[in-house]
Formats: structure tokens, sequence, C-alpha cells
């Protein structure tokens, strides 16, 4: 497992003005906490915040989640899927809203469509692989796994040009690009906010390792690393949907990838028509 060190956790505290956990956020997982935990308690928690109810609904009525019935509202939600997986949907939700666009020197609604084109597609991969993962997490980590970019962007005011250089040279990750620049990398920062939020910790060293292939060859809860296996391939899927070629570091990840999934050659190609056909239809 790949620890941060309690200096650098220091220089991001100094240097990095990352979102603090939302408020609703702290109760619903104070009550997560709580002895007795009651559904009625959450799904009036985040009903009082009518923005994020409707965000809720949305993403549980989407296609990739894949519900047999519409859910019409958030106790409804809650009792479908439990206290973990609403609290790991409306996680997602208030990141997305937690970065403000006029801080940031990149666009923040490019960034969060790609994201959660990610975040989709890595729902939809769980359940045609059959992951033991639950669909929740691998939304949620599609969302997060990649947070630390607009935090670099309100950081540095050239990251803009970087992310460009990533995308025109794909020799070399995005992160080994920043490294060249800054004293830390976007997997770094997003751990940290992953963390500040409580997020769950083999969650955090999957956001942390997510451009590590080392992480694969080590031994690991089966869920964590069909998780981190997912969210590389759908990383991958969804630039290659964009840009028509693999990501910097996907022929370091794919053989292993390939194993965890246990997929061979023809199904990832009828996966990934699967998936151009969800991209294309507008998701």
């Amino acid at each position: 497992m790949l620890n941060i060190d309690e200096k650098t956790l220091a220089e991001l505290r100094s240097g990095f003005n990352l979102p603090a956990k939302p408020e609703i956020l702290e109760h619903i997982q104070n009550e997560l906490n709580s002895d007795e935990p009651e559904l009625n308690r959450v799904a009036n928690i985040i009903s009082q915040d009518v923005a994020t109810s409707a965000a809720v609904l949305k993403v549980i009525n989407s296609p990739a989640y894949g519900m047999s019935r519409t859910v019409s509202d958030i106790k409804q939600a809650v009792m479908f899927l439990g206290l973990n997986s609403i609290t790991q949907i409306v996680t997602g939700y208030l990141l997305k809203e937690a970065f403000d666009q006029s801080l940031c020197c990149i666009s923040l609604e490019r960034f969060w469509d790609n994201a959660i084109d990610i975040s989709q597609i890595a729902m939809l991969i769980g359940k045609r692989v059959r992951a033991t993962v639950p669909v929740e997490n691998l939304q949620l980590l599609g969302l997060f796994h990649d947070a630390g970019i607009p935090a670099m962007a309100m950081r540095y005011d050239n990251y803009k040009e970087v992310m460009t250089r990533a995308i025109q040279r794909p020799e070399y990750t995005l992160a080994c690009y920043e490294e060249q620049l800054y004293p830390t990398n976007h997997a770094v920062v997003g751990y940290y906010l992953a963390s500040s939020w409580n997020i769950p910790k083999a969650m955090c060293q999957i956001i942390l390792r997510h451009h590590d292939p080392l992480y694969l060859d080590e031994t690991h809860d089966e869920s964590e690393q069909q998780a981190f296996a997912i969210l590389k391939l759908a990383e991958n899927l969804a630039f290659e949907g964009k840009y028509f070629r693999n990501c910097a570091d996907w022929h370091a990840f794919k053989d292993k990838v390939m194993i965890v999934l246990n997929i061979h050659d023809d199904e990832y190609v009828d996966i990934k028509e699967d998936i151009e056909e969800f991209l294309i239809s507008g998701n």
C-alpha cells in the first residue's frame, strides 16, 4: 500500500485551497456512524436539499443504473439502494458542485462531462463482467479518481497548458507532465481530497494509485482489484472514443486488466462497441 507522508500532507494543506466536505455530507456520515442509523433520517437529510435530491434521482434513474422501475422520491431511493449506496451517489453529486469555475483555469463543464462518461462506462462494464464491486462504488470512483485535476487547475495558472501537452503528446501520462513542473500530481491531490471527504480508504488508495501498474500485481480484495481494473478500462474506452487512440498508460495496464476482469480480446471488442453505442446515444 502506498501512503502519503505527513510532510506531503502539510504541503497540500498549505498550498491547495481544496473544497471542504459539504455540511449535508457531514450530516449523512454522522448518521451512518451512529449506533442505529435510520433510513428515514438519511432520506430527510437529503430531501431538505432540493438540488441534491433531484440530482440523486437523475443518477439512479439513468440507463447506467438499469433500475427495473422509476424511482420517484428519496425515501424510495434509500429503501432500494441502502444507506451506503445512497451516500456514494450524494457524494458524487456534491463533489461536482464543490469547485468554482471562476477560480479554475480549465473548463469544469468539459472536465465533469468526461468524468461522468467514465463513471457511467465503469458502471456498465461492472454489470457486463458481473463484478462483485457495488455499482455505486464504480460511479463514485469514476467521478472522484481525477478530482485532483480541477484542484490543480485552481492552484496553477498554467495548468491548462500541461493538460493540452498531455493530450497532444501521449507518450507520457498527465501525472508525468505534472511532476516535471509541480511538486505533486493530480493523483496525490485527489487522494488528499477524497480522504478529507471520508471516502472509504480502499477507494482513496485506488485514486492515489490509478496510474500505478504495480497495484494489480499486489494482493488486494477481489472487489478492489476489479474496481481498479474497471476504472482503467473505462478511462481508456472514454479516451479512445474522444481521441481515437489509447490512453498513454493503457499499454502498461491492458494485460493485467484483462486478466483481473477475465475477458479476452473478442469480449473487449464487444464491450467497446457497446460503450460506443452508449456514448453515441447520448447516455
